[in-house]
């Protein structure tokens, strides 16, 4: 039997497990980097992020809002209008997302691939 040391327990930390099982899903880190800028009305913020429907836009700012990192906001109007803002802890993501795209900048750059003089 081989015996492959405590390396054959590592596990996925549960903290980055909850946030990439939230910021992984298509589309949510776009929208989180749009609210950043500030409040957005729906029709923007669907206009922001291309190729993202109004279903799918619908969804993701609810499981947002249920996990507490946006606020929805309804202008009785008229015409009656639905915003979207960050809430503290979905501003306090700002520092990581604005890490992540200076991260992509230099290793993906190169077309979504990592220049060969970044690899091992």
């Amino acid at each position: 039997m081989t015996d492959h040391g405590e390396g054959t327990c590592r596990q996925v930390d549960t903290g980055m497990a909850r946030v990439f099982g939230l910021l992984g899903k298509r589309w949510t880190g776009l929208i989180v980097s749009v609210l950043l800028e500030g409040p957005v009305f729906f029709a923007e913020l669907r206009r922001a992020v291309p190729g993202i429907s109004e279903r799918m836009l619908s969804d993701r700012l609810t499981e947002l809002a249920a996990a507490g990192l946006v606020v929805r906001e309804v202008d009785g109007g008229p015409p009656l209008r639905v915003s979207y803002r960050l809430t503290e802890a979905g501003r306090a993501l700002e520092p990581a997302l604005k890490e992540l795209g200076r991260w992509a900048e230099t290793y993906l750059a190169d077309g979504g691939k990592c220049p060969a003089r970044f690899r091992e």
